[in-house]
């Protein structure tokens, strides 16, 4: 689109400083997810090769975020998951399924809010914390049903790929129900 505004330049410079072109000014990794949370967009660019580095930079951001007391967003077992993604066959995967579901997450959240203190009074953000365990657990059992099969016993056993997930067993009828659970709360809250 013609309309629409380039994204601000950021120069990183061999000394870790941060430059901004668009006001000639340096800033830090603050500023940037300042910008982030405004919805600016900016692409972050090595001041003397000029390669972009805008991922490792928003890497950087959210590192230091999570190391914040209270700012907390991405679980350990999240985290681990990931890692373990890397190098796998389903890393192509995993990014566009990510977007998918933060595209999601950030269309409906204003929806969300409102339903669940309607719903369930100040105490609904742990109701949303809850639900985000859940889907969590989701996740990571569908991401298991991806991987290869391995025999009861774990990697250990003889045949066994080396980082496959471990055999569901009934963990699979548990979701099964956990999925059914979820349908019937959110068939409640969009008929109010």
């Amino acid at each position: 689109m013609a309309s629409e505004k380039a994204p601000t330049v950021i120069k990183k410079y061999a000394n870790r400083r941060l430059y901004h072109m668009g006001t000639s000014t340096y800033v830090t990794l603050e500023d940037l997810a300042t910008m982030v949370r405004q919805g600016e967009d900016f692409v972050v660019t090595d001041a003397k090769s000029g390669d972009d580095i805008t991922r490792s930079v928003l890497a950087q951001i959210m590192f230091e975020q999570e190391s914040k007391v209270g700012q907390n967003l991405l679980p350990t077992t999240f985290l681990r998951q990931l890692i373990r993604f890397y190098g796998d066959n389903m890393q192509a995967l995993v990014p566009r399924y990510l977007e998918f579901s933060m595209e999601n997450l950030t269309r409906d959240q204003g929806k969300l809010r409102d339903q669940m203190e309607k719903t369930f009074g100040p105490t609904a953000f742990h109701a949303m914390e809850d639900q985000v365990r859940a889907n969590m657990s989701f996740f990571t059992e569908a991401m298991k049903m991806w991987s290869p099969f391995v025999p009861p016993g774990g990697e250990e056993a003889k045949g066994a790929v080396p980082g496959a997930a471990p055999a569901a067993g009934g963990d699979i009828d548990d979701l099964k129900k956990q999925m059914a659970d979820m349908q019937a709360k959110l068939e409640t809250l969009t008929r109010k």
